[in-house]
């Protein structure tokens, strides 16, 4: 019997650019892709040939290790970069503190050491309010400071700052690794090759966002230091992130950077938040407070008017206390569906 649709292909929502389906060129790849028989566990023709794409990108000493998802990403990337007695400090708004239900420290076995940030990034200056008590055996010794591009509150670093971040954290003995759920958001915002704030920045250690950003399922772990880590294989496998036909993870990665799509799928969803930007921020009873510099939108809406439009299109309050909500645009996003969204949310503030 077959399969029978149990959704609407053409509702969207504004909640989470996870929200979205797979790419038509993503299920293409898969379906070439299948077929016939490939060594598992990562041996096979399309992982390998992954190497050399991401070496096209992050430079050649990049390596690349496929994982089920961020999270998996995030924790098998920290624990490669840390010894046991090790913490790392992030933003206190950072995904690996707010959003993973304590696996870096559950499952990686590492103290977070958070900072308060006005705008979601870490700057050197914020890194030293945990920075310290080196060689203390009473203290969790930082080892790793954790940023995020963009980060959670849709903010972008320049690869200048990012520069400044990792040479801060090297000169006092610590790594950099960036958290890229939205990397190829950031490149499409700053208009810069995906190394030039990676790579060419002395980032260490960094994930590479799929699933945001149209794929199926799947993140990289992409190590740019070998230095960095150690025993990065074991720990994928340790932590249940080795993929058994890694060969279809790693063919959608393939059909995300041997062309543009990557670039393209970013770019689109970016355009679609500054639609949604410039057709509510004139709206009376509205406020923006962040820059839209990706593919996120904030504002601050009455509550009564958030929970009514919550009736009519999917998203998360971000802030309970504030009103602060967050709208996400994705690669299939249409100008109409962004319309629709504005038309009523204008619709619901005027009717008080």
């Amino acid at each position: 019997m077959p399969v029978q649709r149990r959704h609407d292909p053409d509702y969207r929502g504004f909640a989470s650019d996870n929200y979205a389906g797979v790419h038509p060129e993503i299920l293409e790849a898969i379906a070439v892709a299948n077929g016939g028989h490939q060594i598992s566990y990562g041996e096979d023709a399309y992982t390998e040939h992954l190497q050399e794409l991401f070496r096209e990108h992050f430079g050649p000493s990049a390596e690349v290790f496929p994982v089920f998802n961020g999270t998996g990403a995030n924790v098998i990337s920290l624990q490669a970069m840390t010894d046991r007695w090790q913490s790392v400090i992030c933003a206190e708004s950072a995904h690996i503190h707010v959003d993973e239900c304590g696996a870096p420290e559950k499952v990686a076995g590492l103290k977070l050491l958070t900072v308060p940030t006005p705008d979601g990034k870490l700057t050197p200056e914020l890194v030293d309010r945990q920075a310290y008590g080196f060689d203390d055996e009473h203290r969790a010794q930082p080892g790793v400071v954790a940023i995020t591009q963009t980060t959670e509150l849709g903010t972008c670093y320049t690869p200048q700052e990012v520069r400044a971040l990792a040479d801060h954290a090297h000169s006092l003995g610590m790594r950099l690794y960036m958290d890229g759920a939205r990397l190829a958001n950031a490149a499409a915002t700053l208009g810069v090759p995906l190394r030039e704030f990676t790579t060419d920045a002395h980032v260490d250690v960094l994930s590479f966002g799929g699933t945001k950003n149209g794929l199926l399922l799947g993140e990289c772990v992409v190590v740019l230091n070998p230095e960095a880590v150690r025993s990065v294989k074991y720990l994928r496998k340790a932590g249940m992130q080795l993929a058994s036909k890694m060969r279809f993870l790693s063919v959608q990665f393939d059909a995300l950077l041997a062309g543009d799509l990557w670039l393209r799928s970013a770019q689109h969803a970016n355009a679609m938040a500054q639609r949604l930007y410039q057709g509510v921020k004139d709206v009376q009873g509205l406020e923006i407070p962040r820059p839209v510099q990706a593919n996120q939108v904030f504002a601050i809406l009455p509550k009564p008017v958030t929970e009514r439009l919550q009736k009519r299109f999917r998203f998360y309050t971000w802030n309970e206390h504030t009103g602060e909500v967050r709208w996400m645009t994705c690669f299939d996003t249409t100008e109409a569906d962004v319309d629709a969204f504005a038309a009523a949310i204008a619709e619901e503030l005027h009717a008080g």
